[in-house]
């Protein structure tokens, strides 16, 4: 690409020289990009940019916060891009994402430039993720701020080909409403013949993902809704953990700082 015109949000971010830094951008047009740009691009807002490069690491320029009308259209005019990152500050003033809120919006870049493969368009998800930051600048409960990225996660697992199936188990079967379950994430939903406290120990002891049958019909019928988020987070973490090899989360292991700092 030569100079081109991207709309995206800024993922991630080192310090690659004095005044510049290496950028991972979720851009609308082509996905995640990697790029070196001027130092100073903020987190969760719609930038404007200039890119240039056929090599996986980009020259970003121009870097600007994007007015509300760009980001819904997918072509960006070249003479639309600020010069400065204050540029359309006060042409178009976003509320900034703080407290849990600021954890999940953290959690939500974190497994996308940790999972994504570069340069592969992905316009849905991207979609998805600017609601849920949409979402995120809201005041939520906790139960809704959960549902916000349960369902992120959701999109996510389609996009990446992890459709997760809830009516029948690993060997086709369907699920048996009276009849324990453990959730592999290679294999799928793994039938084992124990009563409830028998499958607490069990999830306890291998730190696998255990639902009972009635749980798994009801997951399925509701979507993930408040009466199945317990559920479907655990299913989630379990897979997240898994597609990341098992390897920490840093979003989360803040977000865990913070609740010790505050008891």
């Amino acid at each position: 690409m030569r100079n081109e015109a991207l709309v995206g949000y800024l993922l991630h971010q080192r310090s690659y020289q004095e005044k510049r830094a290496l950028y991972y951008l979720f851009s609308q047009q082509h996905g995640v990009i990697h790029g070196v740009g001027k130092k100073g691009a903020p987190l969760f807002m719609p930038l404007q940019l200039f890119a240039t490069g056929q090599r996986d690491l980009k020259t970003f320029s121009q870097i600007g916060v994007a007015s509300q009308t760009t980001t819904q259209t997918d072509e960006t005019q070249e003479d639309s891009v600020p010069n400065t990152l204050g540029a359309v500050l006060s042409a178009r003033p976003y509320e900034n994402i703080t407290g849990q809120q600021q954890y999940s919006a953290l959690y939500l870049n974190e497994i996308l430039w940790r999972l994504l493969p570069t340069e592969d368009p992905m316009p849905v998800l991207w979609q998805h993720y600017e609601n849920s930051l949409r979402q995120l600048r809201q005041p939520l409960s906790a139960n809704e701020l959960r549902l916000c990225l349960r369902q992120f996660e959701h999109h996510l697992f389609n996009e990446l080909g992890f459709t997760l199936t809830l009516t029948h188990d690993s060997a086709e079967d369907v699920i048996a409403p009276d009849c324990c379950y453990r959730f592999l994430p290679d294999v799928g939903l793994v039938p084992v013949f124990q009563n409830n406290r028998q499958s607490e120990h069990l999830e306890s002891a291998t730190g696998q993902t255990v639902l009972m049958g009635t749980d798994i019909i009801q997951m399925a019928k509701l979507g993930i809704t408040e009466a199945t988020l317990n559920h479907w987070s655990k299913l989630h973490r379990q897979l997240i953990d898994h597609l990341l090899e098992y390897q920490p989360l840093q979003s989360r292991l803040l977000w865990q700082q913070q609740q010790r700092y505050q008891q």
